[in-house]
């Protein structure tokens, strides 16, 4: 009973603001004025229904973590940038070390500082992430723009140097450019780096690094990281649609 009662409310409701809107030219004033306190306070609450709605049922659902992965995979993650809201969805003229979120950093040398960020929400249904990450960069004269992505430690748990550590990337860009992506291990006090070119020509690009030729000590493996080092971004808007990393023992032979 209580939900058909809801429901007769909010027909009558909507019935009496249709009917408020509909006569607005000739209300007087002081009444006009008191059903305009009224209506912003109504569309306050409708705006945040709304708004957590949208956030709920529009697919991919936020937080998910579902992508494909190779066999063997002892260990995936999606960074949380592309899994959930930021606190600030967007940011501008960002600082030469800039903080994204707690995992992701960017970093550039331009003294112009005209880049922006921003986090958009995926709504397409090809989409697995359910945001996306948007850089725009308009005038640029530095040598270097990157995204730095910190792994958590269980990406270095265990890890030796039979393992292959996969990231997979959609990349969308309103100018063809170039795009690398650097793995960086530190253990001790060295860090062993592995540079990969992406291919931005498909939807989805994936790159394997190689453990197995460095010089890796696999006990003193301290911290994991991704840079994603964008080549000439002048006057481009770069979204990065979907970043992922796995990792996967070495066939045997």
């Amino acid at each position: 009973m209580g939900r058909i009662l809801d429901r007769i409310i909010s027909r009558m409701s909507l019935s009496r603001w249709r009917g408020v809107a509909a006569q607005a030219d000739q209300t007087s004033l002081p009444t006009l004025r008191q059903h305009r306190d009224e209506a912003r306070a109504l569309r306050g609450q409708l705006d945040r229904i709304i708004q957590i709605a949208d956030g709920r049922l529009t697919r991919p659902l936020i937080g998910s973590t579902n992508f494909p992965t190779p066999l063997g995979t002892d260990w995936a993650w999606r960074p949380d940038l592309w899994r959930g809201p930021l606190p600030r969805p967007g940011l501008a003229s960002l600082p030469r070390k800039a903080d994204i979120d707690r995992q992701v950093r960017l970093f550039h040398d331009c003294d112009l500082s005209e880049i922006a960020v921003r986090q958009i929400r995926n709504s397409d249904e090809k989409d697995l992430a359910p945001f996306s990450l948007a850089v725009e960069v308009f005038e640029f004269a530095g040598s270097f723009l990157s995204l730095s992505v910190e792994l958590p430690p269980q990406a270095a748990s265990d890890l030796t140097r039979q393992h292959l550590m996969r990231a997979s990337l959609q990349v969308e860009c309103e100018r063809p450019t170039g795009m690398f992506a650097r793995l960086n291990i530190q253990h001790g006090p060295n860090t062993e780096q592995v540079l990969r070119a992406l291919d931005l020509s498909a939807r989805t690009s994936e790159i394997d690094f190689d453990l197995a030729y460095l010089n890796l000590n696999e006990r003193r493996i301290e911290k994991i990281w991704l840079d994603l080092i964008f080549e000439q971004p002048a006057m481009n808007r770069i979204i990065l649609r979907d970043l992922t990393l796995c990792r996967h023992h070495r066939a045997d032979l």
